[in-house]
C-alpha cells in the first residue's frame, strides 16, 4: 500500500458498479415516504448531482449519460479512480460530468470546491464509515457550503449495532493482512486463510457470531478489491446513526427517511411489539436506534435533506400518484411473496398481477394503475405500490415516459460491454443507462451484447456464438442464454426505451 493513502487502501481499484440507492428519483421517493417534500426530476429539469467517493466513476456516468441536461460532478481521492473515469467518460462521449481528484478533508476550503456548482444531490456510498474523522468533518463543511436549500444528500455507513458482533472479524483481517503481505490484494487473502483456520478451530467469537458465519460463507464468491477495499482500511469504524446525524446536523441536514425504501415502513420491518415500543417515542434518532436493535441491518443508506418541508399524506399521495413506473423484471415473474425484516410478506395476487400485466409494454403512471378496473386493494395508498414495487427492485421510475433510447445512454452501454465483456462473465449484473427512466437498470452482460446486436440489426445467435467462442460457457449454455436473453430480457428493455 503506498504511503500518500493515509490508511485507506489505493493500491488496486475499486471495481466498478451502479447503485441504484444512489439516484436522485429513489431519494426524492425516500423523501416522500418520510413526508418531506422533494420534487421527483422530470423531463428536461436542470439537476446538478454530486457523488464524493465515485470510485471509477461508473455510477456518475451512468446517470449523466441518462440524463444529457444535468451537471454531474464526481470527486474520488485516489487518482487511478479518476483518470479511469475520466478516460470511460471520453471514450462514451459524455460531456455533462467532470471528475476532480481531492482529499475531501480540505476540499471544501479549495478553489477547486468554489467551481462545484449548487447541489441538488449528493451521494455518498462507502466512505463514511471508511474514513478517519479529519475527513468526516471535511465532507461536513462541503455539504454545508455546496447543498442548496431543499437539497438532498444520501449517505450509507457501516451502521451499529449490526455490526458488532464482527468487529473483531475485521480487526483480525486488518491487523493480519498487514503483517503478512504488502499488496491490498494479497493482505486479504492471507487474512482470510487465518480467518478459516481459527473459525475451524472454534474461535468461540468467530464461530460464535451469525454475522461472521454468513461473511464466511460469501467470501469466496465476493471480488478480491471490494474485499480489501471494505475491510483494509485503518479507519474502518462502523457508526451509530445517531453519531451520524448529530455530524450531518452542522451542516444543517435533517434525517428523513431511508433509501432502502421498504425499511420506511414500519409494518414491513417491525413485529407489532416492536413498534410499540417505537411508537412511544417522538425524537426520530431515538426510533432509529430502536429499529436498529431490532432489525440485521449492517448498512444504512440515510436520506437528508438540507431544510426538510413537512407535507401531509394527501399531498404526499398526489406526488406519488403522478409517479411514472417502469417494471424491470418480466411480469409473469413478479413474485406474490418477498422477504422484510419483519417476515416474509404476501405481495396480492389479485392486486399487484394486472398491475404487472399493464407494465408490460412501458411505463405507466400510478394514478392510472391504481385505476384499473381489475386491480383489487386499496386504490388510495399509492406509498404502498411505489414502495414494494421499486423498493424490492421490481421497477424504476421513469422520468421521460416517451423518451427513445437516447445517444448519451447508447454510446455509454456501447462503451461498457466493449470494455467489460473480454474480462468478466456474461451472467455478470450491470447497470445501463435509459434516458427513459432517467436512471439505471440491471441486467446481465449477456444482455448487453444482445442488445447491440439487435441495434445493429444483427441479432443472429449463431453469429455470437461464433463471436464469444473463447468464452468459458459451454456452446449449449452459452446458446440458451443468448436465446433467453432475445425471448425474455430484450422486452423489458425495449419496455425501458433501450431499442
Amino acid at each position: 500500500m503506498t504511503g500518500w493513502g493515509g490508511g485507506y487502501v489505493t493500491d488496486i481499484q475499486y471495481m466498478p458498479g451502479w447503485y441504484r440507492h444512489q439516484s436522485p428519483a429513489i431519494l426524492s421517493i425516500a423523501c416522500l415516504l418520510g413526508n418531506v417534500q422533494s420534487p421527483l426530476p422530470q423531463g428536461d429539469d436542470p439537476v446538478s448531482y454530486l457523488e464524493l467517493g465515485c470510485g471509477q466513476g461508473y455510477g456518475a456516468m451512468l446517470l449523466a449519460a441518462s440524463n444529457p441536461n444535468w451537471r454531474v460532478t464526481a470527486v474520488d481521492y485516489n487518482p487511478a479512480h479518476i483518470a479511469t473515469a475520466r478516460d470511460w467518460a471520453a471514450e462514451a462521449g459524455l460531456d455533462n460530468v467532470s471528475f476532480l481528484e481531492a482529499d475531501l478533508s480540505t476540499l471544501a476550503e479549495s478553489d477547486a470546491a468554489r467551481a462545484i456548482p449548487e447541489a441538488d444531490f449528493v451521494s455518498m456510498h462507502g466512505v463514511w464509515s471508511w474514513v478517519p474523522p479529519a475527513v468526516q468533518d471535511g465532507i461536513v463543511r462541503l455539504l454545508a457550503a455546496k447543498v442548496r436549500p431543499g437539497g438532498v444528500v444520501h449517505v450509507s455507513y457501516n451502521s451499529l449495532p449490526g455490526w458488532g458482533s464482527a468487529v473483531g472479524m475485521q480487526r483480525l483481517l486488518l491487523d493480519v493482512g498487514r503483517r503478512a503481505a504488502a499488496r491490498s490484494d494479497r493482505q486479504v487473502e492471507e487474512a482470510l486463510k487465518v480467518l478459516s483456520a481459527l473459525y475451524d478451530a472454534q474461535a468461540v467469537h468467530l464461530v460464535g457470531s451469525p454475522m461472521v458465519r454468513s461473511l464466511r460463507e460469501r467470501f469466496d464468491s465476493m471480488p478480491v478489491a471490494y474485499l480489501a477495499h471494505e475491510y483494509m482500511n485503518q479507519h474502518w469504524r462502523p457508526c451509530f446513526m445517531a453519531d451520524v446525524a448529530n455530524k450531518l446536523a452542522d451542516a444543517k441536514l435533517e434525517f428523513v427517511g431511508s433509501a432502502q425504501l421498504p425499511e420506511n415502513f414500519p409494518d414491513l420491518t417491525l413485529n407489532d411489539r416492536q413498534r410499540a415500543v417505537v411508537q412511544n417515542h417522538d425524537d426520530p434518532l431515538l426510533r432509529e436506534l430502536i429499529k436498529d436493535h431490532c432489525l440485521e441491518r449492517q448498512l444504512r443508506h440515510d436520506v437528508y435533506v438540507r431544510g426538510a418541508r413537512r407535507i401531509a399524506t394527501p399531498a404526499r399521495d398526489a406526488a406519488l400518484m403522478d409517479l411514472h413506473l417502469n417494471l424491470s423484471i418480466p411480469p409473469d415473474e413478479l413474485p406474490l411473496d418477498a422477504e422484510m425484516p419483519a417476515g416474509r410478506a404476501e405481495l396480492a395476487k389479485e392486486f399487484y398481477q394486472p398491475i404487472a400485466q399493464a407494465l408490460r409494454d412501458g411505463p405507466r403512471r400510478v394514478k392510472d394503475l391504481l385505476a384499473l378496473p381489475d386491480v383489487e386493494g386499496r386504490r388510495d395508498n399509492p406509498a404502498e405500490l411505489v414502495g414494494v414495487l421499486i423498493g424490492l427492485a421490481f421497477a424504476e421510475p421513469a422520468s421521460r415516459p416517451a423518451a427513445g433510447p437516447g445517444a448519451a445512454a447508447q454510446r455509454f452501454n456501447r462503451c461498457m460491454m466493449q470494455r467489460r465483456l473480454p474480462l468478466e462473465p456474461l451472467g455478470t449484473p450491470v447497470g445501463i443507462a435509459s434516458e427513459r427512466l432517467g436512471t439505471g437498470m440491471h441486467t446481465a452482460l449477456c444482455d448487453l451484447l444482445v442488445m447491440e446486436r439487435l441495434q445493429a440489426g444483427d441479432a443472429d445467435v449463431d453469429a455470437m456464438l461464433r463471436e464469444l467462442a473463447e468464452h468459458t460457457l459451454d456452446p449449449d449454455r452459452l446458446r440458451e442464454a443468448l436465446e433467453r436473453s432475445m425471448r425474455v430480457r430484450m422486452p423489458l428493455l425495449r419496455a425501458a426505451g433501450l431499442l
